[in-house]
């Protein structure tokens, strides 16, 4: 069933300044996005530059004054989701290039400093059985609190606050993959079922892939358990929230405001 998407946000730039925005769906295999309309603000300039590994698309703009994004669109996800728990893991030296740097710390994920947490928790178990046990300690062990955390805040952090929202359960997740030298990578998305309705994050880990002997895939993981990744629509991707924020300012700016609505399409009923 396709789910319909809106979003809309904006903010006051004081002085000409640059940003990078993220925000439409993805147009890739996995999705197809059945309708489409974005509307932006006039702008000095606005150009539009492919995104991280070439999934979905940035916008850049130089803007001043006050500016405003919408976004509306339709989009049917016809992405498969195996049982996890029964997918092996990649061993590092088999991980295509792709997945590779998606093993390292990053801004807001530090997985070495989570090794031993992970093999004293975590070290009975293999591949996505691993991975769905972390998935779970996170849900079962972290409040979701809005207002908990900043843009400053780490996985780090997060674990040692066992409180944050959607960005940070994403990033624990991440930190502890990695940790198990499991590839995993952040998803900007959109989802029905996420309260409050905001932009979504959640995890990607890259797992054996059973149709193709020796090879992988990505696999969505939530820890905040409220995404189903058969109705998720993804934005974009990175190592962490840094490379996949809906709005990037590289100036001062006051943000206005944000509102996003994702639901499932409703069926017409049928008329005799």
């Amino acid at each position: 069933m396709p789910i319909d998407i809106t979003a809309r946000f904006s903010f006051h730039l004081d002085e000409p300044t640059d940003l990078l925005l993220q925000f439409e769906v993805a147009a890739i295999p996995e999705q197809q996005i059945l309708s489409s309309e974005t509307k932006l603000s006039r702008a000095m300039h606005t150009a539009r530059v492919p995104a991280h590994n070439g999934i979905g698309e940035r916008i850049w703009v130089r803007a001043e004054g006050g500016y405003c994004v919408t976004y509306a669109a339709q989009v049917e996800v016809e992405r498969l989701v195996p049982d996890i728990s029964a997918l092996a893991a990649v061993k590092p030296h088999a991980l295509p290039g792709e997945a590779v740097e998606y093993l390292f710390d990053s801004r807001y994920c530090q997985a070495d400093r989570m090794h031993g947490f992970v093999i004293d928790r975590f070290g009975e178990l293999e591949g996505g059985a691993k991975v769905l046990a972390m998935r779970d300690w996170i849900a079962e062990n972290f409040r979701y609190e809005p207002g908990a955390s900043n843009a400053h805040t780490t996985a780090a952090d997060t674990f040692v606050a066992r409180r944050g929202i959607c960005r940070d359960y994403a990033h624990v997740m991440i930190t502890l993959a990695r940790a198990a030298a499991i590839p995993a990578r952040y998803v900007s998305c959109y989802a029905p079922g996420v309260n409050p309705p905001d932009f979504h994050a959640v995890a990607e880990v890259f797992l054996a892939d059973p149709a193709t002997p020796g090879g992988g895939a990505w696999y969505i993981v939530d820890a905040t358990r409220m995404a189903d990744a058969s109705h998720t629509a993804k934005i974009g991707i990175g190592r962490d929230a840094a490379d996949v924020s809906f709005l990037t300012t590289f100036g001062l700016s006051r943000f206005d405001g944000c509102e996003v609505s994702v639901r499932e399409s409703e069926v017409p009923e049928n008329v005799s």
